[in-house]
């Protein structure tokens, strides 16, 4: 018989065929832990991923925003208007107003865009009222006698404003115009518009309100 049957050796046949269990049950134990393996891998792979959403949860969503209502309201073109009640104030007449163009500067950079505004003064000794609204407002860039810039040409939504002027009373355009260095006219309102010559040329703001024009006009350089 062969030895696999009948161990030989100096110890006795039952010592061998112990340690020959022991071998025989740790290569058992790996193959099986192998075998295991191998049925977990090839488990997991063929699995679906979990599934994982870019969209938010509803919790994690964020809110909707509320779309803004178009700003249908006007600001009010003068600033500390008086009333818009006159009670038995008679109307301003030209010899009692005295109308101011305003810039805010005196020379602009390149792309620094003028603001444009008015002054309205009651000069006389009684209170007057007059229309001071945006309907009643002209804004005139000039160049020597060629006018290049007129307010009212796209002008939109004009509305009116009844105030009150104490005596020396001064009230302001506000907010001011801010002027894009455009040329305008009526047909230009929705196209692009041309520039007007710059550097260095020199340009002046008249302005009217009421029928009241202004006495000087305002001077200003565009480099």
């Amino acid at each position: 018989m062969s030895s696999l049957t009948n161990p030989r050796g100096p110890e006795r046949p039952a010592v061998y065929w112990r340690r020959r269990l022991i071998v025989f049950g740790v290569l058992l134990a790996v193959v099986i832990l192998v075998v295991v393996l191998i049925v977990r891998l090839a488990s997991g792979s063929g699995a679906e991923p979990a599934a994982s959403s870019s969209s938010p949860t509803p919790s994690a969503s964020a809110p909707p925003v509320a779309s803004a209502a178009p700003d249908t309201s006007t600001t009010a073109p003068i600033d500390e208007a008086a009333t818009t009640d006159p009670g038995s104030a008679a109307a301003c007449t030209a010899d009692q107003i005295r109308v101011e163009a305003v810039v805010n500067g005196t020379s602009f950079a390149a792309g620094e865009l003028p603001q444009l505004s008015l002054s309205v003064t009651n000069t006389g000794s009684a209170v007057c009222t007059m229309n001071a609204g945006t309907s009643q407002q002209v804004f005139t860039v000039s160049s020597g006698d060629e006018p290049y810039w007129t307010s009212t040409d796209c002008q939109t939504a004009p509305s009116d404003q009844q105030v009150l002027l104490e005596p020396g009373k001064t009230v302001s355009s506000n907010p001011p115009i801010t002027w894009d260095r455009t040329r305008s006219a009526p047909d230009t309102c929705d196209a692009p518009r041309d520039p007007v010559p710059a550097a260095g040329a020199s340009y002046h703001l008249n302005t009217s309100i009421g029928g009241f024009a202004s006495a000087d006009s305002a001077q200003f350089l565009l480099n």
